[in-house]
């Protein structure tokens, strides 16, 4: 959605959405008051400037939590859309609001648990937020704005960032609180990016074979599975270019828990197939997905 184009209203004020930014922003909320500051631990992005501002100039968190993050939504709704911005803005001062009045204990002193557990949670509460349709970090809309400008990927944008904020955390808080943030931080990203994508991964499976009608009923009949079948050739080897023949390319999604039963139903119709599998992040639609029958 452009920024020009009218506001989806309904989308906006979406349930799930609502509920998935105000479940973000508690969640960051406890990981911030709970674990972090208490314990001088920081994050990666302006979550990360924003308790280093705090640490060393005595400043509350949600001030530059918030102006920070302004500039970067107002880029987000140049580039991504209005709702994005809008959901965006209302989880940054939602987490504000609550930073300001919610009181939350401190949970642990202990530096593992603060790292392990607090991660979990700023992860928790970043990926909830992105489901909802937003934001509370504003750091990849810059990275991906910078990704647009230029040859650098939005990737190394983000790690550049990082790198700068951890490495100003260990000159003024020194190496050892530096080290314990590094990683809080890649245990959120790696939270982050479960609740974003799921936990549950998919595959997808490519198969190139002589027997291409039979492996079509195994994976439909035997494994109840939908299948996308390409016209392509085969052939083409090394000493032997010249032989080609006709074939089905068959396409086909399963969990990853099933790779290996449908990988060994395929060979025993023809042990010489040729299989690749790639990960597959999301997948909607289809019959990939039953409901279990108990």
């Amino acid at each position: 959605m452009s920024a020009k184009e009218s506001l989806d209203w309904k989308e906006i004020f979406s349930f799930k959405s609502i509920s998935f930014i105000i479940l973000g922003a508690v969640c960051g909320v406890i990981a911030i008051k709970g674990f972090m500051i208490p314990n001088h631990l920081l994050d990666g992005g302006i979550t990360g400037i924003s308790i280093l501002l705090h640490e060393i100039f005595h400043i509350e968190v949600y001030v530059p939590l918030v102006l920070f993050n302004l500039p970067l939504i107002y880029m987000g709704y140049r580039k991504i859309g209005k709702v994005f911005a809008i959901h965006s803005l209302f989880a940054v001062l939602l987490l504000a609001v609550l930073l300001s009045f919610l009181e939350i204990p401190t949970i642990t002193h202990d530096r593992i648990l603060i790292a392990v557990f607090g991660g979990l949670f700023i992860g928790l509460g970043i990926g909830f937020v992105i489901r909802g349709g937003g934001v509370i970090d504003g750091l990849e809309v810059l990275a991906e704005y910078s990704n647009q400008k230029s040859a650098i990927s939005a990737a190394e944008v983000i790690m550049a960032i990082n790198t700068i904020i951890f490495l100003f955390a260990a000159y003024k808080l020194g190496i050892e609180t530096a080290m314990y943030s590094i990683l809080t931080y890649f245990t959120a990203l790696m939270v982050s990016g479960y609740v974003v994508d799921g936990f549950e991964e998919f595959t997808s499976l490519s198969i190139i074979s002589k027997d291409y009608d039979t492996i079509k009923s195994v994976i439909v009949n035997d494994f109840d599975k939908a299948i996308t079948v390409y016209k392509g050739e085969r052939g083409y080897l090394p000493g032997s270019f010249e032989i080609k023949a006709d074939t089905d390319i068959i396409v086909t999604v399963v969990t990853r828990l099933e790779v290996f039963k449908l990988k060994k139903a395929i060979f025993a119709v023809d042990p010489h197939a040729f299989i690749y599998i790639q990960s597959t992040k999301e997948v909607s639609g289809g019959i990939v997905k039953r409901v279990r029958k108990h």
